[in-house]
């Protein structure tokens, strides 16, 4: 299966776990994951302004370039990434006043009639792979591994776009399992991280992590799994905010999905890229026998 890929700016930097994992292991289940050529920021975040139509430029230009890639539809693996780019289309074909602006705006590209569909990785492991395929391409199941899901608020809102139902997803949880790892439930996996608050309101942010990282360890999980680098950054690197201000607080390791389902396929450890975590989560794969 050959799909075009959109990275995003932050999966070229800090969030190469995200990419360089989804790479390897979307290989594995003959996903060919297709980079678009001359891609830009998608906007980050999607404009909550009705009338902010040049801020919808960004985002369409993608879907522009997915058309020049001879593609219908486009595949992300950042949350917000999908959440901008998906937003961005329905908004662009809910009116056709505010379509045609938008496309004069964009006049030294080709017009673009709203024909791209965007998808999620996990949408394509769901609907297209199936839980069939990807179980029998695990070598090292992660058996012992209490793994506590994680959505937050880009994959599944508003409901229109979102990926799952809103407020009890299950696609997560199924590949965790079919991976062989123990899925760990948690009130709060549909909460918001505190997400641009990180910037200049890091208690903000400290209590959001705090409910959320607490809720699951008190449930037993001894890890997160999510989709979105700033929900990363949040959860992972702000855990040293929340031991300052909450005593007793115990760290745990933040992963990428699709760093556990590259573990669970047996491949090399170098393609998640675990050296860009803040709190290391080599001593618990190796204490489960994921990892040498």
């Amino acid at each position: 299966m050959k799909i075009s890929y959109y990275p995003g700016c932050t999966l070229k930097t800090k969030a190469k776990d995200l990419e360089d994992s989804a790479m390897a292991a979307a290989k594995v289940l003959g996903i060919e994951m297709e980079e678009l050529p001359r891609w830009n920021c998608c906007g980050t975040v999607y404009s909550l302004s009705s009338d902010d139509l040049v801020h919808q430029l960004a985002p369409i230009r993608n879907l522009i370039r997915t058309k020049e890639q001879g593609s219908s539809r486009v595949v992300t693996l950042c949350s917000m990434c999908y959440n901008t780019l998906k937003r961005a289309n329905e908004f662009f074909l809910a009116d056709e006043e505010k379509r045609d602006r938008i496309n004069r705006y964009l006049d030294e590209e080709i017009d673009y009639e709203g024909d791209v569909t965007v998808v999620h990785l996990l949408e394509i492991l769901r609907d297209e792979i199936g839980m069939d395929k990807i179980r029998a391409a695990v070598k090292k199941p992660l058996t012992g591994l209490k793994v506590a899901p994680y959505y937050g608020c880009m994959l599944l809102r508003p409901a229109s776009i979102g990926i799952d139902d809103v407020e009890r997803p299950t696609v997560m949880e199924d590949v965790l399992q079919t991976l062989g790892a123990e899925v760990i439930e948690s009130p709060y996996k549909t909460e918001c991280c505190g997400a641009y608050q990180t910037v200049n309101r890091k208690d903000v942010v400290a209590a959001c992590g705090h409910n959320i990282l607490t809720s699951a360890q008190q449930n037993g999980a001894e890890v997160i799994a999510l989709s979105c680098p700033l929900c990363d950054f949040n959860l992972d690197n702000r855990q040293r905010e929340i031991q300052e201000v909450y005593n007793g607080f115990h760290p745990m390791p933040v992963l990428y999905f699709t760093q556990l389902m590259a573990i669970a396929f047996g491949l090399d450890p170098g393609v998640c890229r675990f050296e860009l975590s803040y709190n290391d989560p080599v001593p618990l794969l190796k204490s489960k026998g994921l990892i040498a």
